[in-house]
């Protein structure tokens, strides 16, 4: 198979077990901040049943432009934050429901990242879709040479899911390193108390796998009571007014600025 995107130097999938840890948000925040810190950076959206790219970086009214070329097509990916951006939520209505099977969904993902018009870029940050199924091994089949990043939250039934996660990665025809692990949701943080800390969903789950699996343990991301707010509005993090988060997502970055650098 010929190697695809080889004008990035780094592709990250960012992958969970299970919905409803944050993976989303996480992607996206860590796109932005790879961005800031000035690294030409690229985020498409995988999840292909919820894409919720457009509307956490305030572009979800608008679509991209779609060029002929020879008998290709070429999408031109939207731009907000400083990045390049991709996802099915721009072609499709806001109302319509998204019921494809295994074979079609792979081929509408994999016309996303081969006909996207990225260009030269330091990161593509990838929103995988939750679970271990036929779209997620796909991705990692098109993009050997992609790193991983798991993202759990501390309970027990995230850290068995991101287990499997994880295991996909490694299995045969497969093979994608990881790069670590990203516990989402660590502790609580009240708006009007910040300098509280609430252990909501347990503790120790990241640190946990990332031991057993032998990887990084990358961040401990806190959940701050504007951020949801934040993202309904196509803003991200860095409008927070609690720099705890804002700073978890700029050490992030240096971290995975060095995993990348280490397997290279």
């Amino acid at each position: 198979m010929d190697k695809i995107l080889t004008n990035v130097n780094h592709i990250i999938l960012i992958a969970s077990g299970k919905g409803g840890v944050g993976k989303s948000t996480v992607a996206t925040n860590l796109a932005v901040a790879l961005s800031r810190k000035g690294f030409k950076t690229g985020l498409l959206d995988a999840d292909l049943y919820g894409p919720s790219v457009p509307l956490a970086l305030g572009i979800n009214n608008q679509q991209p432009e779609v060029k002929k070329v020879g008998e290709k097509n070429i999408i031109e990916p939207l731009q907000n934050y400083g990045l390049k951006v991709m996802s099915l939520g721009f072609l499709i209505q806001k109302k319509d429901a998204i019921i494809w099977r295994g074979p079609l969904a792979s081929k509408a993902l994999t016309q996303l990242i081969e006909e996207t018009n990225w260009g030269e870029l330091d990161y593509l940050i990838v929103d995988m879709p939750p679970g271990t199924g036929d779209i997620c091994i796909t991705i990692a089949q098109k993009l050997p040479q992609s790193k991983a990043v798991i993202v759990i939250t501390p309970q027990q039934m995230a850290i068995d899911d991101g287990r499997k996660a994880a295991n996909m990665f490694r299995i045969e025809g497969v093979k994608i390193p990881i790069l670590g692990i990203i516990e989402n949701m660590s502790y609580f943080i009240p708006e009007k108390h910040p300098d509280e800390k609430y252990l909501l969903f347990g503790k120790g789950g990241g640190e946990q796998l990332s031991t057993e699996l032998s990887v990084p343990f990358l961040a401990q991301i806190p959940l701050i009571a504007d951020v949801c707010d934040l993202g309904d509005k196509g803003k991200t993090i860095f409008a927070s007014t609690n720099n705890i988060i804002i700073e978890s997502f700029e050490n992030l970055v240096d971290k995975i600025n060095k995993a990348c650098s280490d397997l290279t």
